[in-house]
């Protein structure tokens, strides 16, 4: 299941709750075509890896959660640990990603676009 969240205190108590689990989360826009196409199986990753927590955060309803993960481009997928952000590696393609700024300079702690297969790559390499 898909955890919707709204704010900062939602996520932390999210992130709180997952222990030692693996948590990714989506940061996208109901408007971004990439972000309809990988939700269902966003979605399917949720049911299938029931030991990983899933959660998904709308960047238009929750602005300050996106500024403080300095989300440029959706979807982009960030994945935590004990409540700390894992650092994997970054991955950009004008085609895959909606972005909502000019800047196309990405942290190294997330996967930009809608891969679903790389998505569960580093789920299953992070479990």
């Amino acid at each position: 299941m898909v955890q919707n969240i709204k704010d900062m205190d939602e996520l932390k108590t999210f992130l709180r709750s997952a222990g030692n689990k693996l948590v990714v989360v989506e940061f996208s826009a109901v408007w971004c075509g990439p972000c309809k196409r990988i939700y269902p199986l966003f979605h399917a990753m949720s049911l299938q890896y029931r030991n990983v927590m899933f959660a998904i955060v709308d960047v238009d309803s929750a602005q300050e959660l996106a500024r403080t993960y300095r989300i440029n481009a959706i979807p982009t997928f960030q994945m935590f640990k004990q409540a700390q952000k894992v650092n994997l590696f970054s991955r950009i393609k004008r085609a895959m990603c909606c972005y909502r700024s000019g800047s196309l300079s990405t942290p190294i702690f997330e996967l930009c676009g809608a891969d679903a297969k790389k998505l569960e790559e580093k789920i299953q390499e992070l479990m």
